[in-house]
């Protein structure tokens, strides 16, 4: 869609194609596993436990491996 090697500039081409220029230059971060794996683990407990709130849910996730609240 938008091209480095192109007449117009990459700026004219965003601006053409309606997006910014900022998503022109952007390439997604890879996920960590271990983070991966841990959301994973917080969707789990709020599909068995849908009354828990998130700070609840950061609490029973703490107690039962201890983890970090960085993570969470």
């Amino acid at each position: 869609m938008i091209d480095g090697n192109h007449v117009l500039s990459i700026s004219r081409q965003a601006q053409l194609a309606g997006i910014s220029r900022g998503s022109v230059y952007y390439l997604p971060r890879p996920v960590n596993f271990s983070v991966q794996k841990l959301m994973r683990r917080i969707d789990q407990l709020h599909l068995e436990h849908p009354f828990m709130g998130a700070r609840m849910l950061r609490l029973v996730e703490q107690q039962s491996k201890g983890t970090s609240t960085q993570n969470l």
